[in-house]
């Protein structure tokens, strides 16, 4: 089993990651997703991300983020994002 990397480099990871099209991820992190610059990329932790999406959303906890279904996005991510929506 390949082991994820922790930290996500570039806007279309980060993307991806939470299933968001990346000028709304560009859009977050002007608004306080916490995201770095690491030389000409963009860098995010997966961790850090998971707790940021938690705190905006209103959850006690970080949102999880787990394996993807076939439409690219699984139930909890789903979950996380109608709750940053809504805010």
């Amino acid at each position: 089993m390949e082991k994820t990397p922790a930290e996500l480099t570039g806007w279309k990871a980060i993307a991806e990651f939470l299933g968001q099209p990346v000028a709304v991820v560009q859009r977050w992190a002007k608004s306080g997703m916490p995201v770095t610059r690491g030389g000409r990329n963009i860098v995010a932790s997966r961790d850090d991300l998971k707790m940021w999406l938690g705190r905006e959303t209103g959850m006690n906890s970080p949102a999880r983020i787990s394996a993807q279904r076939e439409d690219g996005l699984n139930d909890d991510l789903r979950e996380s994002l109608r709750a940053a929506k809504r805010k």
